[in-house]
C-alpha cells in the first residue's frame, strides 16, 4: 500500500498572445480576417472586400469574383433584401469596423442555392457568445468620413442577448467628370462637364437572441435594421452640342440624385442535434423587406425648367428551409434538404415636368409612369454525399433541383408598357462535384465542377427610365431570362515554413449572359439589359501569405483572366469583345514595441472589358499606425489614404452601332468619359472595451440564406446571387468543458482538489498508520 498526500502549487499568471493571420486557406474557402487589418478602419464593406483575394470592387462598390459579377453576398450566412436590391448599396451600409471576417467560396456544393454563377461571399460580423456583460465603442473622424459604433453583449446561463449599432457618414467627397460623344463619324458631337460631390449616411442595427432549450435543442432569433441615405450632386452640368464642328446649342443644369433605402430582416431558427456526432436537423425561417427611394431632379439654369423622376420600390421575401444530415460510419456523410422562397417586388415610378419654376405636373407620356409588379416563387431540394477515403482523397458530389414560377404585370398595360404576364416557368438541375487530395506537409490539391443559374433582379427588370444625365439613359427589361454557367476549377495549396501559397486556375462558360447593351438614339446613349449569346473566361489566381519572424507579415496576390463576350443578337454592332483583365493587392503588418503597430495596404485593378468597350483601371493605398493601451482594452490609430496622389482619373470608352431595320441606316456613337476623384484622406480612430466575459460552451447555430438574383447596374461589376451553404456559421464552440482559470485551484468535480501529488511513507499491507500520516489525511479531508 502506497500512501499519498495532496499539495497545491500556485503558478504566476501566464499570458499567451497570438496574432491570427489576416488570410486563412480552408478546404472549401478562403478566409480574410478583417478584424486584424486596421487599414480598413472607418471605411465600409466595399473597402473591406477590396482586400480579399479573387475579388474586385470598383469605386461604386460593384463586386466581381474572378471577373464575374454574378456573386451572391450574404451576411452571417443570411441573405438580405438590401443585397437583392443592390449589393453596392448594401456594402455601403455595413461599416468596416463591424466586419470580423470575409469568406470566399468559388465552387459551391449542392447544398448551396443554385444561384450565383461565380461564387459566394459570406460576410461575418463581430459578435460573441461568451458569458457576462461587455460594452464597446468604436469611433473615428476623418477628412471625408466619420463613424460611430456601439456593441453590447449579455449572456447568462442558457440565454444570450446582443445589441449593436454601427453608423457611418461620408462628406467632402468631391470630383469632376467630362463626357464626349461623337456620332456618325463626327458629323455631330456633344461635350459635357460637371463638378460632382456626394454625401451619405448609413448604418446597421441588430438585436440578437439565442436560447438552449436543453442539451440537443436550441432556438435563435434576430432582428436587423439597415439604412442608407445617399445624395449625389452634379453641379453646373454643362452640355454643348456641335454640328459639323459648329456650336448649335448649350445649356447648364443643376442635378441632384437621391437614393434612400431601409431594410428589416427577421430570422427564427430551430436546431436539433443528436447523440451521434454530425447528425443534425434544422428548420430555418426568414422574413425580409426592403424599401427604396431612387429619385432625381434636374433644373436648367436660365429657364428654370425642371424635370423630376420619383421611383419607389418595395422588395419582400419569405423563406422556409429544412436541412438534415447524418454520418454513415466515420468516412461518409449524407445531406438532404428543401427550401421555398416567396418573393414579391414592386416599383412605382413617375415623371414630372416644371416650366419656368412652376409647380411640377405629371408627364403625360405613358411609358414614363407606371407601376410594375413582379413575383417569383422558387422551390428546391438537394441531396449531397461526402466520402473521405483512407488514401487521403475526399469526394463530395450532389445535385439540386429548383423550379421557378414567375408572375409579372403592369398596373396600366399599354402599347408603351406591353403585357408581360406570359413569362414561362422553368426548372433547372444543377450538379456539383468536389475532389481533394491531401499531400505531404499539409499541401492540398483540389478540383471542382458545378453548374449554376442566375436569375435577374429588380435592378435589371425595372423598366423605369433613369435619366439624371439626359445623354446617358438606363432602363430595365422585364422579359429577361436566367443565365446558366458551367464552372471548372483546379487549385493547389502549399505550405513552406510559415509561408502559405495558393495557385488556382479556372474556366467558366455562360449562356444567355445578362449584359448591359448600349445603343444610340439620336444624341442619347441608351443602356438596357439583354441575354446575349455567350460569355466565357479563363484565368489564374495567385495568393501568398508570408510570416517573417514574429513581428512582420506580408500578404499579397494577383488575379489574371481573359474575358470573351459574344453578342449574337442581330442588328447591333460590336458583337464581340475580349481582353485581359489584371488586378492585385499587397498588405503588410509590422508589430512594434509597447503596443505600437504599423499596417499598409495597396490595391489596383486594370482596365475592365465590357461588351461594347472598357472601363478604366484605378488604384488605392493606405497606411495606418496604431497604439494599444490599458492592457489592450483601448486603441487609437492614425491613417492616411491615397496621400501621394490626391486625385485619381478613370477613363472609359463605349462604342455602339445600331441598324434601323426599316431604312438599314447605321447610327454609330462613340463615348469617351473621364471621372476625377479627390480621395486623399486622413483619419483618427479610437476604440475601447469595458466589461468582462468568461468562456462558456454553446450550441452551434444554423442560419438561412437565399442564393439568387443577379444584381447591379450592368455598367460595371454587377453583383449577383450566389448561395451560402446552410449551417456553416457557428456561434461559439460546442461540447467542451468550461476552461479552467489560471491562478485558481481547479476542482476534480468530486470535492477533492487537484494538485501536484507527492508520495509519503510506504506502508505494508495491514500495518498501522503513523501519527504523521493520520495528521496529513485529516488535513486533506
Amino acid at each position: 500500500t502506497i500512501q499519498f498526500s495532496f499539495g497545491a502549487e500556485f503558478l504566476k499568471d501566464i499570458v499567451v498572445e497570438g496574432q491570427r493571420q489576416i488570410f486563412e486557406e480552408k478546404v472549401d474557402r478562403t478566409v480574410y480576417n478583417a478584424e486584424n487589418d486596421n487599414t480598413a478602419k472607418g471605411g465600409d464593406g466595399a473597402d473591406v472586400l477590396r482586400r480579399v483575394p479573387m475579388l474586385s470592387v470598383d469605386l461604386d462598390g460593384n463586386v466581381s469574383m474572378r471577373g464575374n459579377s454574378n456573386v451572391r453576398v450574404l451576411i452571417n450566412n443570411k441573405p438580405s433584401t438590401i443585397m437583392a436590391a443592390s449589393v453596392a448599396d448594401a456594402l455601403k451600409q455595413i461599416p468596416a469596423d463591424m466586419i470580423k471576417s470575409v469568406e470566399v467560396i468559388t465552387s459551391p456544393s449542392a447544398k448551396y442555392d443554385a444561384e450565383g454563377s461565380s461564387g459566394i461571399i459570406n460576410i461575418i460580423t463581430k459578435k460573441n457568445t461568451l458569458q457576462g456583460l461587455t460594452l464597446g465603442i468604436d469611433a473615428g473622424v476623418g477628412l471625408r468620413g466619420s463613424n460611430l459604433g456601439l456593441n453590447g453583449n449579455y449572456r447568462k446561463g442558457k440565454m444570450g442577448f446582443s445589441l449593436s449599432g454601427h453608423g457611418r457618414a461620408g462628406y467632402n467627397v468631391i470630383g469632376s467628370f467630362d463626357n464626349t460623344q461623337i456620332r456618325n463619324g463626327g458629323l455631330t458631337s456633344t461635350i459635357q462637364s460637371a463638378d460632382t460631390r456626394r454625401r451619405d449616411i448609413g448604418g446597421r442595427y441588430q438585436l440578437g437572441w439565442d436560447y438552449e432549450i436543453n442539451k440537443n435543442n436550441s432556438l435563435s432569433a434576430s432582428v436587423r435594421y439597415g439604412l442608407r441615405n445617399n445624395w449625389n450632386y452634379q453641379d453646373d452640368l454643362t452640355t454643348a452640342s456641335f454640328s459639323n464642328n459648329i456650336l448649335s446649342n448649350t445649356n447648364t443644369k443643376q442635378v441632384q440624385v437621391k437614393d434612400l433605402s431601409g431594410n428589416v430582416d427577421m430570422n427564427l431558427d430551430y436546431t436539433r442535434t443528436f447523440a451521434k456526432p454530425q447528425r443534425e436537423f434544422s428548420i430555418l425561417t426568414m422574413y425580409s423587406v426592403n424599401n427604396r427611394t431612387n429619385n432625381f431632379e434636374s433644373i436648367t439654369d436660365i429657364t428654370l425648367d425642371g424635370r423630376r423622376n420619383d421611383n419607389l420600390s418595395d422588395n419582400k421575401e419569405m423563406t422556409i428551409q429544412a436541412d438534415y444530415q447524418t454520418p454513415i460510419g466515420d468516412k461518409q456523410l449524407v445531406e438532404i434538404g428543401g427550401k421555398s422562397i416567396v418573393r414579391t417586388v414592386s416599383s412605382e415610378y413617375e415623371y414630372f415636368n416644371s416650366i419656368g419654376g412652376a409647380d411640377y405636373a405629371r408627364d403625360p407620356n405613358g411609358i414614363l409612369s407606371n407601376n410594375f409588379n413582379y413575383s417569383q416563387n422558387v422551390t428546391g431540394g438537394y441531396a449531397s454525399y461526402t466520402f473521405n477515403s483512407k488514401s487521403k482523397y475526399s469526394f463530395k458530389a450532389g445535385g439540386r433541383y429548383e423550379y421557378t414560377v414567375i408572375d409579372a404585370n403592369f398596373a396600366q398595360a399599354s402599347l408603351e408598357n406591353p403585357d408581360v404576364s406570359n413569362i414561362p416557368s422553368y426548372g433547372v438541375f444543377v450538379p456539383s462535384l468536389n475532389i481533394s487530395r491531401k499531400l505531404k506537409a499539409g499541401n492540398t490539391l483540389k478540383a471542382a465542377y458545378n453548374k449554376r443559374i442566375q436569375r435577374p433582379s429588380i435592378q435589371f427588370l425595372n423598366p423605369n427610365i433613369q435619366a439624371a444625365n439626359p445623354l446617358i439613359v438606363t432602363e430595365g427589361n422585364p422579359n429577361l431570362a436566367p443565365e446558366y454557367t458551367d464552372n471548372f476549377e483546379l487549385s493547389y495549396n502549399k505550405f513552406i515554413k510559415g509561408t502559405t501559397l495558393n495557385f488556382s486556375a479556372f474556366y467558366r462558360n455562360t449562356t444567355g449572359s445578362i449584359q448591359g447593351v448600349r445603343e444610340a438614339r439620336g444624341d442619347t446613349l441608351y443602356t438596357t439589359y439583354k441575354n446575349i449569346g455567350e460569355e466565357g473566361a479563363y484565368g489564374l489566381n495567385f495568393f501568398g501569405n508570408v510570416s517573417i519572424g514574429k513581428k512582420f507579415s506580408l500578404n499579397g496576390g494577383t488575379d489574371v483572366y481573359y474575358a470573351m463576350l459574344n453578342n449574337k443578337i442581330s442588328g447591333e454592332g460590336n458583337v464581340k469583345n475580349s481582353g485581359y483583365v489584371v488586378s492585385g493587392r499587397l498588405m503588410g503588418n509590422y508589430t512594434l514595441k509597447n503596443g505600437w503597430g504599423l499596417q499598409a495596404f495597396s490595391f489596383f485593378r486594370g482596365r475592365n472589358v465590357s461588351l461594347q468597350g472598357y472601363q478604366g483601371g484605378f488604384r488605392m493605398y493606405a497606411l495606418n499606425i496604431r497604439k494599444e493601451f490599458n492592457e489592450k482594452k483601448g486603441s487609437i490609430g492614425f491613417g492616411l489614404e491615397n496621400f501621394v496622389t490626391p486625385s485619381m482619373k478613370i477613363r472609359s470608352e463605349i462604342k455602339s452601332a445600331t441598324i434601323n431595320p426599316v431604312t438599314n441606316v447605321v447610327t454609330t456613337l462613340n463615348q469617351n468619359s473621364t471621372n476625377i476623384m479627390y480621395n486623399m484622406s486622413f483619419r483618427v480612430n479610437f476604440s475601447y472595451r469595458i466589461g468582462k466575459m468568461s468562456f462558456e460552451s454553446t450550441k452551434r447555430k444554423k442560419s438561412i440564406n437565399n442564393d439568387d438574383m443577379k444584381d447591379g447596374d450592368g455598367g460595371g461589376d454587377n453583383n449577383q446571387g450566389g448561395g451560402m451553404e446552410q449551417g456553416q456559421q457557428r456561434n461559439g464552440g460546442g461540447g467542451g468543458q468550461q476552461p479552467q482559470q489560471m491562478g485558481g485551484r481547479p476542482s476534480t468535480g468530486n470535492g477533492q482538489p487537484k494538485g501536484p501529488v507527492k508520495p509519503t511513507d510506504e506502508k505494508k499491507k495491514g500495518e498501522k498508520k503513523t501519527d504523521e500520516v493520520k495528521k496529513e489525511e485529516k488535513k486533506n479531508n
